[in-house]
């Protein structure tokens, strides 16, 4: 599993006075931390940064890219932001993201093919968040069919169909996994990729992590090729380069409708259990659910 480091974000305290101060050293600080714990990408998240997104974001990829050679995802909703950045990338950069409305891609794709770049298709169309795996099939169709058109190959392009809280929208993680499953058939060669720690927004903090950790587990048997993902979360990130196999196997098998028996499992193993079983459905979701 590729991951994609989320903590250059404007809404880190440390990190937006770094950017509004145009100070650089908590920006590389945080640059280095994130190659030195694994991640494969670096997201550069300015936020809308209206007024000055065409001065910040080529400051922000400089100064990453004076201390670290990671490839660099630019993540903002002003595309002239994206534009001046583009050009300064080192390595094959990728757009975050470009979403399924037309007012939005007819713009942007053409900007992925000028400057060799690849993007995050985000299912995010004209009337929002998608009902189900199906208006996601139908929103990716139409906006690959765009690009394709436009000349990007599909394996330039990363699906995002978008995390939704656990605590609130349940119905959509399995409407997720389903459209996951699909992809290979409607957009043969596409990657794919999503904000996995939307899964966890509300819940209280110490849960945040077994939520993270288990939904990417559940997602890349369905297929997922990356997460942007929490840095930080050092178990995370053992899982997703394959060194807790362990905590694969008790989520697939679950998955898989064999549970193993609970009596045999560490605590530990026995969470995770326990968090798939929620994740599916098949526990309602409260705070106190690692309890029961």
């Amino acid at each position: 599993m590729l991951l994609i480091g989320e903590s250059l974000n404007v809404i880190s305290k440390k990190i937006g006075a770094a950017f509004k101060a145009r100070d650089k050293g908590p920006i590389q600080e945080e640059a280095v931390f994130q190659k030195e714990a694994g991640m494969d990408y670096i997201d550069l998240n300015i936020g809308p940064a209206k007024k000055d997104g065409h001065e910040l974001m080529p400051f922000v990829i400089e100064a990453v890219q004076d201390v670290v050679d990671l490839p660099l995802v630019l993540d903002t909703s002003n595309i002239d932001a994206i534009e001046a950045g583009l050009p300064l990338c080192k390595k094959t950069p990728i757009i975050n993201s470009i979403m399924a409305r037309p007012e939005r891609y007819e713009r942007m794709v053409p900007l992925a093919v000028e400057h060799n770049a690849d993007f995050i298709a985000l299912m995010w169309g004209p009337e929002g968040l998608p009902r189900d795996e199906n208006e996601r099939a139908a929103l990716c169709v139409e906006l690959l069919y765009f690009a394709n058109e436009a000349g990007v190959d599909n394996s330039r392009i990363w699906v995002d169909g978008i995390v939704t809280p656990v605590n609130i929208q349940q119905p959509q993680l399995m409407s997720l996994m389903e459209f996951q499953k699909m992809l290979p058939d409607i957009a043969p060669g596409a990657k794919s990729t999503c904000g996995l720690s939307n899964i966890s927004n509300g819940p209280p903090d110490h849960l945040r992590p077994i939520l993270n950790q288990t939904y990417m587990v559940m997602l890349q048997k369905c297929g997922m090729a990356s997460v942007i993902a929490d840095p930080r979360d050092s178990m995370l990130v053992e899982i997703a380069k394959g060194k807790r196999q362990d905590i694969v196997d008790v989520i697939y098998a679950v998955m898989d409708g064999n549970p193993p028996d609970m009596s045999s499992l560490s605590k530990e193993l026995q969470d995770y259990v326990k968090t798939t079983k929620v994740i599916l459905g098949e526990t309602l979701y409260s705070d106190s659910w690692l309890e029961l």
